[in-house]
This record gives C-alpha cells, sequence and structure tokens, in this order.
C-alpha cells in the first residue's frame, strides 16, 4: 500500500471507530484506498463493457446478402463512419502519374531488376502531403496488374523490393511481384523510432513518430492511419485513371502496419479488387495494449477486424496468419528524452478465430482465404503460400523465386530524409488544419441562435448532445439508486466534515469530502459549490482543514466558513499509468475519463440537492487544473451546476493540444490522456462555454501560470465574452488576472460565488 494511503487510513483511524454518518444516509464502513478503488472499479466496468460491446456488434450492422449490389448498399453507412473513425475525410489531389525523383545529379532510377525497373517517386496526396517510395516497372512490356505493396513501418520499399538484404529473400514480396509483370507502388511508412520526435518547442519526447504524428491529428479528427490510408487510395485512384480503356486489375498488399493499412484500404475502397493481410490480423480486443498510434475512437462497437474484412466481401481476401512484427514498447528513455505512450505489438493467439468470424459475415459473399506460413514465426512476411492466391485471384501467375543476385542497384536512396519528409508534412497538413479550426468551429455551431435565452438554449440542446455523444463519450447506461453512505471525519469550531460514497453504475462510485455549516437554522437551504482538485489530487488537499495545500490553500474549507456548504469530490485522473490506461481502454469504445466523471457529477449534484439543507438551485463549480478542465466539461454537461469557475486551466485548449512550438503543449509531454477526438473541429474552451452560457462563468489566471500565456487566455476568453454579450448577460461572466502561478487565488472568484449564489459575504471579507 503507498505511503500516502497508510498516512490517509491513519489521520482518518480514529475518527472512523466513532464516525456517524450524516442523517439520512447509511453508515460509511468502506476501508482503504477510495481513489485507487475508484480507478479499479472504472477498470473492471471498462474491460465488461468490451466484452459486452463485442457481443451487441451486430446491432449495427444490416447486411443484405441477397446479391452483391444488395450487399454493398446495405454495409454503406458502416463504411461511412468507418471513413470518419479513420479520418480518411480530405479531398485527394488528383495526378496523371507519380512524379521521378531526380536531380541534376541523380537519376530517379534506383535498380535494374529481372524483368523490371525500379525508379524513385513521389506523388500528391491531400494538401502539402505526398506519397513517396519506389515504384517498380515491368521492362518491355504490358503491367499485368497494378499492386499497391506496403511494407511494415519498420521496414523501407528498398528492404521489400529486394534492393537490400534486410528482408529474408521469400519475403520480398514487392519484388517477387514486380517479377510476375506486376507494376508495383511502393509507399515508405512513417516509422516506429523517435529520431525526429522533437518539436521546435524544445521538449525531448521518446515518442515513435506514428505517435508524435497522431497525437495532433487526433486532436484534429485526423489519424497516422488515414494519412497513410490516403496515400493508398491516392495509387489507387492513379492505376484507375491510368487504365485508360482497359480494365484495370488492382491489388493491396501488406506485413505488419502495412498489413493494417492495406485492410482498411481494402475496406473503403470497392476498386482495389484482391487484398492480403500478413502479420496483422485479430480481434482487437486488447487495442489498448496495442501502440497508441492504432487507437481509434469508438471502434470496437461496430468493428473488429472481421467486421473490416467484412466490407471488402465479396472481394477477394488473402489472410496470412503469420508471425507480425514484435515491438515491445516505444523507444527507450534517454537523455531526458520521455514521455511516449506505452503499447507493444505481439502476434495475436485470436487471429485463427477471427478469420473464422470473418468467413462467416458475409456468408455465401465471403471470399476469404487464410494461409498459415509455418515456416516464419519471427515476424517475416511469410513464403510464397500467400503470394500465389494472391496473385491467383488477380488471374496472374506467381513466377519461381528468381535469384536476388540478379538486381543492379543504380543509386542509393536516402531514406532518412525521405522519412523526415513524410513526417513533416503530415505535422505541416496538421497544423494548417489547427489554424483553420477557428472558422470550421464557427460553421460548425452556425445552428446555435443568439437572438434570445431562450432560442439560444432552445439550439444549443443538439450541440450538447453532440458533445456529451461524440467528444466526451456517453455510457447510455441509468444511473443506479445512490445510495449514499457516509462517516464523519472533522468536526470544527463552524463546520463538520464527512466522508461521501455514491453508486453510479456497476462497479463505478462516486465519493468525496462534504463540509457542512454547523447550526444552519431548521428549514434554511444554503448554496453549495463544488470544489475540485487537479491532476493526482484527492478531496483532502482542499477540504482538510489540516493541510495547506499551495495550489488549493484550503478553498472549501474557507468557503465553509463563509457560509457556503463544499463537496469536494474525488475525480478519477489519480494513480499515473493506471489511470491513463483507463483512456486507453475507454476510446476504441468511444469513451473516455470523462464518460465517467460526468455521470458522477451528475448522481452526486442530485444527491446533494436532495439534502435539506440544500437549495438546489443554488449548486456551483469551482475546480482548479485538471479540476479546471472538469469546470469547462462537465457543467456543460451537468445542467443543475448554476455556475462554473474555471482556474488554472482556462486556454486556447486545441492550441495547447496541438502546438509543436509551444513548451507546455502535450504533443510533447507525458500527458497522452489529453487528446479527444475531433475535438478542435467542434469544441474549444469557448464552445464548452457556450453550453455553460447563459449560467454564470468565470476563469480565474495566474500571470505565472505555466498551463498557457495570457495572450492565448485572453483570445479564448474574449469569444466567451461576446456570447454573454450577445445573449444580454455579460454581467454573468469575468475573468481574473492575478500576479500569482498555478493555484487558487480565491479574491475576485469568491466575490463572484457570493454575488450569484446570492449569500451575504461575511463582514470581515469585505473591503
Amino acid at each position: 500500500m503507498p505511503i500516502r494511503t497508510l498516512l490517509i487510513a491513519a489521520l482518518f483511524a480514529p475518527a472512523i471507530l466513532a464516525a456517524e454518518p450524516l442523517p439520512g444516509t447509511q453508515r460509511l464502513t468502506a476501508q482503504g484506498d477510495p481513489a485507487s478503488q475508484m480507478v479499479e472499479g472504472i477498470d473492471r466496468f471498462l474491460l465488461r463493457e468490451t466484452d459486452n460491446f463485442v457481443k451487441h456488434r451486430a446491432s449495427f450492422w444490416k447486411r443484405d446478402l441477397s446479391s452483391s449490389e444488395a450487399y454493398e448498399t446495405s454495409v454503406a453507412p458502416n463504411r461511412a463512419r468507418l471513413v470518419k473513425m479513420l479520418g480518411v475525410i480530405d479531398p485527394r489531389v488528383l495526378f496523371d502519374a507519380p512524379e521521378l525523383l531526380a536531380t541534376t545529379k541523380q537519376n530517379a532510377l534506383v535498380a535494374h531488376g529481372a524483368g523490371f525497373d525500379a525508379y524513385a517517386v513521389r506523388w500528391p496526396v491531400i494538401g502539402q502531403i505526398h506519397g513517396e517510395g519506389l515504384l517498380l516497372v515491368p521492362t518491355g512490356k504490358a503491367a499485368v496488374a497494378d499492386i499497391l505493396a506496403l511494407p511494415d513501418a519498420d521496414q523501407t520499399p528498398e528492404m521489400i523490393a529486394g534492393l537490400t538484404d534486410d528482408v529474408e529473400k521469400q519475403s520480398q514480396f514487392a519484388r517477387r511481384l514486380a517479377e510476375c509483370g506486376c507494376r508495383v507502388l511502393i509507399p515508405a511508412l512513417v516509422d516506429r523510432s523517435d529520431t525526429y520526435s522533437l518539436p521546435p518547442s524544445g521538449q525531448r519526447t521518446n515518442q515513435p513518430h506514428r505517435e508524435y504524428v497522431y497525437r495532433p491529428a487526433f486532436e484534429m479528427g485526423r489519424h497516422i492511419i488515414g494519412y497513410e490510408v490516403q496515400k493508398v487510395l491516392a495509387g489507387v485512384d492513379w492505376f484507375t485513371r491510368d487504365a485508360e480503356d482497359r480494365k484495370p486489375r488492382i491489388g493491396v498488399i501488406g506485413y505488419g502496419e502495412g498489413g493494417l493499412l492495406a485492410l482498411y484500404a481494402a475496406a473503403l475502397d470497392p476498386r482495389i479488387q484482391v487484398t492480403c493481410v500478413s502479420g496483422y490480423f485479430g480481434s482487437r480486443q486488447d487495442l489498448w495494449q496495442e501502440p497508441i498510434y492504432r487507437n481509434l475512437f469508438g471502434l470496437l462497437p461496430e468493428f473488429g477486424d472481421a467486421e473490416i474484412a467484412s466490407l471488402i466481401a465479396p472481394r477477394a481476401l488473402i489472410i496470412e496468419t503469420s508471425g507480425g512484427p514484435k515491438v515491445s514498447g516505444p523507444p527507450a528513455p534517454r537523455d531526458k528524452r520521455s514521455g511516449a505512450a506505452p503499447g507493444r505489438i505481439i502476434s495475436p493467439a485470436s487471429s485463427g478465430e477471427e478469420v473464422k468470424r470473418a468467413t462467416v459475415l458475409a456468408g455465401a459473399l465471403s471470399r476469404v482465404k487464410q494461409v498459415v506460413a509455418g515456416n516464419d514465426s519471427d515476424g517475416n512476411f511469410g513464403s510464397s503460400q500467400a503470394l500465389r492466391p494472391f496473385t491467383a485471384a488477380l488471374g496472374i501467375t506467381l513466377n519461381a523465386d528468381v535469384d536476388i543476385r540478379s538486381l543492379k542497384r543504380e543509386r542509393d536512396v536516402d531514406s532518412a530524409s525521405r522519412l523526415k519528409r513524410q513526417i513533416d508534412q503530415m505535422q505541416a497538413f496538421t497544423q494548417d488544419l489547427v489554424r483553420a479550426s477557428d472558422a470550421t468551429r464557427r460553421a460548425y455551431w452556425s445552428r446555435a441562435d443568439r437572438s434570445s435565452a431562450d432560442q439560444w438554449k432552445q439550439t444549443t440542446a443538439l450541440y450538447r448532445d453532440e458533445f456529451a455523444r461524440d467528444a466526451m463519450g456517453r455510457i447510455d447506461q441509468s444511473l443506479l439508486p445512490p445510495n449514499a453512505r457516509s462517516r464523519q471525519i472533522y468536526d470544527e469550531p463552524t463546520y463538520r466534515g464527512y466522508e461521501v460514497m455514491l453508486d453510479v453504475f456497476p462497479d463505478v462510485f462516486a465519493y468525496g469530502i462534504l463540509l457542512v455549516p454547523k447550526n444552519i437554522p431548521p428549514g434554511e437551504r444554503r448554496p453549495v459549490v463544488v470544489c475540485q482538485h487537479g491532476l493526482e489530487g484527492r478531496p483532502t488537499d482542499v477540504a482538510d482543514p489540516q493541510n495547506d495545500n499551495p495550489h488549493y490553500h484550503r478553498f472549501a474549507c474557507n468557503l465553509t466558513e463563509r457560509g457556503f456548504i463544499t463537496f469536494a469530490p474525488q475525480n478519477p485522473y489519480i494513480g499515473g499509468e493506471k489511470f491513463r490506461t483507463l483512456v486507453r481502454k475507454a476510446n476504441p469504445l468511444g469513451l473516455s475519463l470523462w464518460s465517467f466523471i460526468v455521470p458522477q457529477h451528475q448522481q452526486t449534484v442530485d444527491w446533494l440537492a436532495s439534502l435539506p439543507m440544500v437549495d438546489a438551485q443554488r449548486i456551483a463549480f469551482y475546480g482548479l487544473s485538471y479540476g479546471g478542465k472538469t469546470a469547462m466539461r462537465v457543467p456543460a454537461l451537468v445542467e443543475r451546476y448554476c455556475l462554473s469557475i474555471c482556474s488554472g486551466d482556462f486556454n486556447e485548449w486545441i492550441w495547447k493540444c496541438t502546438s509543436l512550438d509551444f513548451r507546455a503543449g502535450y504533443p510533447g509531454t507525458n500527458e497522452y490522456d489529453m487528446f479527444e477526438w475531433n475535438l478542435g473541429n467542434t469544441f474549444n474552451y469557448a464552445e464548452m462555454a457556450n453550453l455553460i452560457a447563459p449560467r454564470p462563468f468565470m476563469v480565474e489566471r495566474g500571470h505565472r501560470d505555466g498551463v498557457a500565456i495570457d495572450e492565448w487566455v485572453a483570445y479564448e476568453y474574449a469569444k466567451v465574452r461576446r456570447t454573454y454579450a450577445d445573449l444580454k448577460a455579460p454581467q454573468n461572466t469575468t475573468i481574473e488576472f492575478f500576479d500569482g502561478p498555478h493555484m487558487i487565488h480565491g479574491v475576485g472568484t469568491f466575490k463572484f460565488l457570493h454575488e450569484h449564489l446570492q449569500w451575504p459575504e461575511p463582514a470581515e471579507a469585505k473591503p
């Protein structure tokens, strides 16, 4: 048990023995650390729901197996949802042919092979993102088929084209396809090293390049998977246009991360006639254990790999269940480089069962063929066992293996510079999205009517629903009866303190410390201020009369001494990697940590409102740091909160999550839990405040608070102030800047609480 937990238990032990419950509640008898128990309970809930979602996945599908055409129509909505999950939503650039990469000093020709030439090429994809890699072209004859060959992320195009000896000969599948007359386009993928994961901010991170690209893209509703799928589909665009009058034969084949991309690309694009996936296929129920750059928000309720495969039917799909690449984690921390999210890749034990499911889902329309690579358990592509059915499905014959010595290198390829270009282009594209996001959000919010407070409330209801469902992630379960349990832990001269525990969902509870002024006259109903701690905090940090934490300054105690009832909840962002793992388990289900925090608070305020000494119409929220994040998200959805104060967190949040230049930006920290899918296009902090308006809202900001800079805070708050002015309620919002650090200042905010909760200030507090 952690030392801090033992100290807390020792502190409470004498009071627990004789502790009386709050009237109207049962006696709280739970022992141990409630914060750890809360995180563990949410973990059990998520693991159980992961299994439950898989069992109910069929409800998302309305397959019509009567014909191929009917089937395509019936799965179109599923494909459309997958498109959005992957962020494949930007129009691709049309081009006549890939550009040969040559200079005055070197030719584009890289090598001669047995019946083909290899050229260094690039092609436009979306915005400034280009595909780049090798094009293998048959010599002296027309191509018999057009192939996209996708290496694993830690392989280069040259490896699978046989231009290096890093991959075994039988696994050089691009070379072997070119030798039998195929035209083969091989994109370079972003790898898993961290060489260039050094943002201009000066942050030093060991994030794999794929995570480095993933983080800001995720906030903008894009994904490194989507960016690379777009590169594949741009190749398909070219193959299709280049075919002219002949009907093209187009295939895609990939290993490891390339297998992942091949599977998704074929699921999205019916022009791909034959697909081969090697070293990647499984149920994805353990997606949370894989590297974070594979994290797809909302995937598992609707899709496992079998369901993705069913979008390929009735086209041919060959699945080679060979050993995939083995990744034990991100690059090791070193030289002050750290902060990468944990994640590993192992060959899925469930691949065989998942293949069986894939053959069943599309019924008679299924053309799934499984090939087991018996000679390779360590990660290479396997053998010609997969290539033969792949080429056969395309109507071509795989040649006997040609001696690799027939390859003649003409020049080397600078793969390191090519890799850096790929990373820089993706980051630049994401940053362009960020710069345009203010206008994107304005367009998204165009349905909100500011003509009156009533119209605002009516027309923002749909945004509140979308925020709850699409951004935060809503758990569609009814709250349990609260079953309130409590015990007294403090007896101060002017107030008493109680631990309180409430049921929320199975295994999920709310917990906190309630401080109640003594001698409240019978029948009087007092306002309540919910006082929220920040990251790794506890209720005792804000509500323990003996604990003057330098960030919180006993603000719950101080407010109680002013006559308010206060409640200090435990939020589950505690335990380091343990709570961040909750986010990893939640995201594939379309959930987040807020999916639990919101109902915990809903249960809490509903219970508080039921207390005889509480005025149900005057329950306010005040939080610092991660508690300030809570102040933006929870009152936006829990409308019983009549007021919200965000301290030490209000910000241009999207810049904070995407900026590569800001030293405290999240792209370069260990806080991978901060990224929220597509938030940049929908809800910055001003838009979250829109869901609070016209209820009173305040920002508390210290000039020396490193969370942000004053200019960012003021810029974003100006939008809030304008909304309140448009709603003819400018008196309901304000911002206080003070000359201090990341802490509760408790001056302007206390006045704001007294004013808007209509509770008189103590005489000694008045100037």
